[in-house]
């Protein structure tokens, strides 16, 4: 009888048109000390000059393999969930998580999801409203005050420490057993019932509703499944 391939849970730093090699060289630095690989770059700076080398430092591998894209849409076209994260309270979102409670969430439904990713938005201005709303969930860094405020590098860091405890879940002889049904297709079940009954993507309710969905634990998702299961046979 062959094993069932376990696959571990996957995180995946998204950096938004980062304006600044130096910062970028950074993030990965911070990435890979706290023991993550995965970097995504939508329509970058120059990730691969000698600024972004020097502030890498010894982390030229996750500079090379971070995989570019275009747009929002095909950076996340494979993930699972998507946590964005902003220093602002905006009306895009009604909840928005601390680091430590994105952690938690994850950890509660982590046999259920494969791939995760975390956005992060530009120097400059950060994310716009349209990535945060079509985000799963926000997350921001509680800080003393608003200023003065973290900048890219450092709010990777930040998030970075914050999400390596969930590297225990790689470690061996601790794998992962990954349900087909997990928080992925949860949310694309949802996504087609709340269409075929009205309630369309880009509409507040729909927002809101799939923004709550993003909080189920594991143990919520089968029996949810098994709700929408039901719901579309009848």
């Amino acid at each position: 009888m062959a094993a069932v391939e376990e696959e571990t849970l996957e995180i995946h730093f998204i950096l938004y048109k980062p304006a600044v090699p130096g910062n970028v060289g950074a993030a990965a630095r911070a990435i890979k000390t706290m023991g993550f690989r995965h970097l995504r770059l939508i329509n970058p700076c120059d990730h691969l000059g000698d600024e972004a080398r020097m502030l890498a430092h010894g982390s030229h591998d996750i500079l090379e393999s971070a995989l570019l894209f275009d747009n929002f849409d095909e950076a996340v076209a494979d993930l699972d969930l998507v946590v964005c994260t902003t220093a602002k309270r905006r009306t895009a979102k009604h909840d928005y998580h601390s680091s430590r409670e994105i952690r938690e969430q994850l950890e509660n439904k982590s046999e259920h999801l494969k791939h995760v990713g975390v956005l992060f938005g530009t120097e400059e201005s950060g994310l716009p409203n349209a990535l945060i709303l079509q985000s799963d969930m926000a997350m921001s860094i509680p800080m003393a005050g608003p200023y003065p405020s973290l900048n890219l590098a450092q709010s990777v860091m930040v998030t970075a420490y914050e999400l390596s405890p969930l590297n225990q879940l790689d470690l061996p002889g601790t794998p992962l057993s990954k349900s087909d049904e997990g928080w992925g297709t949860l949310k694309r079940q949802t996504a087609q019932l709340l269409n075929e009954t009205g309630i369309l993507a880009g509409t507040p309710l729909y927002h809101r509703i799939m923004e709550r969905m993003a909080t189920l634990s594991s143990q919520d998702i089968p029996l949810f499944l098994s709700v929408l299961s039901r719901i579309q046979k009848k």
